[in-house]
């Protein structure tokens, strides 16, 4: 059976090709059209999609898409605005001037630097008229009862609006490729369960999806047994972890939507406990569910980020979430006796949270799909159609994109006038330049599926030297406050991880922090978090022989086994994809060498 894949078209548009339950190509737009987190409909990709596996439209048997119809979820809209305005009603808030108060006492004089941030302490301090403002729509029960409220109707209509828009751009779209069928629609969390549970191989498994909104649900629980997925409960928006952390990421002076990651490195430099009963307070949680009071007013956090540093915000948030992600997960698997967890959702792209979830007591395997946000929709979608009632292996990598030939890597070359060697022993060379501090960036093989960057479209270097999260980073444009992940060879991971055993395969595609040992501490305090963590990526020389050979000839020069992998990409600009792609950011970003397929390169110009 021949299934294609879209996912929402209003962010990251993605296309995935799934024949007989195998992904054979996925990429998102936005690696084509050079946008970052590209939306519209995404010709681009489906072009490639069809150029790549030889099919044309009129081969798939499917074309499935992870949302229902507009009307469909109109109607559970507003069904979710009727329910919130009820639950706010019947809350009682704990009063929250005595509690500001109380924290504002516990917030500590603090000297060390923090890069990236003026001051330690720094707030997001708007002057007298924006204070009063938060202040009143922020806390006060009245007007922030009408602040949610109005947040929820206006995002209602902006979403409705949204899903007529683009139900009518994924028609057209399809249309002027030739596709004249019907779209098989997926209820939104159940493409996540299922791009989740079947790509696992786990025979049973709890399905755990958490992001900001889809089909009328922030998050579900799902039991998969033989193939089948059995939706046990949902969590109906906007009782949302993900708007949660959106609100957060805004109120910090971050984007919504794309800098979350940035809130969880910055997160561990503050104190969570100043604010985590604030916060919790306004969470009612049962026992397999939760609910937000006041869950879309962006006001409470923004109050919040003028009065306090922004890390003990952050810190807070971040703690917030992993206890009531925690509490609801453990009820399922208590419920359940399922000891098989899979995650999938935007909120799961959160490495330090899958890390709380594994360590769950009655959790002994984790995954987490790896394109865990909605760009992995049309493939959960996909697989739903074509594999239900089908238990089918797990997937050994993520390098579902294009590859390019020789000859397209030396005309890219070429073009800009570069002068390639092919050595004998490129691994071995590559490792010696990495050993002796010199940037490689490797385009190689099948682009990456997903956010993270696995080896063939990476920068490398070695991890001794801590100063290379502000230096790399400054030459690349970027402002970061987690360290640059590591990438291990996989027999190395008890070496340099605690606690990894039943989270291995997640790590193959760096989607979980594991605590660091000493040794890791000790060689690589590049890639070791204040906190002492670390979100590796676990290599096999099955999965991806050039890579593993070249850290393996590093493990050789140095008694190492890992190295520093950062995605190949300027600042705001999606992973590369083509050839020209890597020769330009190559060059802009003054790198020291970039290894294209065979072909090793210097950079002429050298750095500045």
């Amino acid at each position: 059976m021949k299934v294609l894949g879209i996912s929402p078209l209003d962010k990251d548009a993605t296309v995935s090709v799934v024949i007989d339950g195998e992904i054979v190509f996925a990429a998102g737009e936005e690696r084509f059209s050079r946008v970052k987190q590209q939306d519209g409909f995404p010709r681009l990709a489906l072009q490639a999609a069809l150029d790549y596996t030889g099919l044309q439209m009129s081969d798939f048997d499917e074309v499935a898409y992870a949302f229902m119809s507009f009307d469909s979820e109109a109607d559970v809209i507003e069904r979710n605005l009727a329910e919130e305005k009820a639950f706010i009603e019947r809350f009682e808030p704990a009063s929250l001037q005595e509690q500001i108060k109380h924290a504002l006492r516990k917030v500590p004089e603090r000297q060390q630097a923090i890069h990236g941030l003026t001051d330690p302490n720094v707030k997001m301090e708007k002057g007298l008229l924006h204070n009063s403002y938060y202040n009143m729509a922020g806390i006060q029960k009245f007007a922030s009862n009408m602040s949610a409220m109005k947040g929820s109707r206006s995002w209602a209509e902006q979403a409705i609006a949204s899903f007529r828009h683009w139900e009518q751009e994924l028609e057209q779209g399809l249309k002027s490729f030739g596709w004249d069928k019907p779209i098989k629609r997926v209820d939104h969390h159940m493409s996540h369960a299922a791009n989740s549970y079947y790509c696992s191989g786990f025979n049973d498994a709890l399905c755990i999806t958490l992001d900001g909104y889809g089909t009328g649900l922030a998050g579900s629980v799902c039991e998969a047994k033989a193939g089948k997925i059995r939706r046990l409960h949902g969590i109906s928006y906007p009782n949302s972890l993900g708007t949660l952390y959106e609100h957060v990421t805004s109120s910090l002076g971050f984007k919504p939507g794309r800098h979350e990651g940035k809130i969880v490195g910055l997160a561990s430099y503050g104190d969570p406990e100043i604010l985590k009963d604030i916060l919790l307070s306004r969470i009612e949680q049962t026992p397999g569910d939760f609910k937000i009071y006041e869950a879309n007013n962006i006001y409470f956090s923004r109050y919040l980020a003028a009065k306090f540093p922004k890390i003990d915000v952050a810190a807070a948030y971040q703690r917030v979430l992993e206890i009531v992600a925690v509490n609801f997960v453990r009820h399922w698997v208590e419920k359940t006796g399922i000891s098989n967890v899979v995650l999938s959702g935007g909120v799961t792209a959160n490495v330090k949270l899958n890390q709380r979830i594994f360590e769950v007591d009655g959790v002994d395997e984790l995954f987490v799909y790896p394109n865990m946000g909605d760009g992995g929709c049309g493939t959960g979608a996909a697989l739903f159609v074509s594999q239900y009632g089908k238990v089918t292996p797990s997937i050994q990598s993520a390098y579902f994109g294009p590859d390019y030939s020789e000859a397209e890597l030396l005309a890219a070359l070429d073009a800009e006038g570069l002068k390639a060697e092919r050595p004998e022993n490129l691994a071995a060379e590559v490792a010696a330049l990495i050993n002796d501090g010199q940037v490689v960036a490797r385009f190689d093989g099948r682009m990456e599926y997903g956010p993270r960057a696995l080896g063939n479209r990476s920068i490398m270097y070695h991890a001794r030297e801590p100063e290379v999260n502000q230096w790399l980073n400054k030459r690349l444009g970027r402002t970061e406050f987690m360290p640059f992940a590591p990438v291990t060879l996989y027999e190395a991971r008890e070496k340099c991880y605690h606690n990894i055993q039943g989270a291995e395969h997640a790590a193959e595609f760096m989607t979980v922090t594991f605590d660091c040992t000493d040794f890791m501490k000790a060689n690589c305090p590049a890639a070791v978090h204040v906190d002492g963590t670390a979100r590796p990526q676990l290599v096999k020389r099955e999965v991806n022989q050039g890579y593993y050979d070249i850290l393996k000839e590093y493990e050789k020069l140095t008694g190492i086994p890992s190295l520093i992998n950062t995605s190949f990409n300027m600042h705001e600009e999606p992973i590369v994809n083509s050839p020209q792609d890597a020769v330009r950011a190559f060059l802009d970003g003054k790198l020291d060498y970039l290894l294209l397929g065979p072909y090793l390169v210097k950079n002429p110009s050298g750095q500045e």
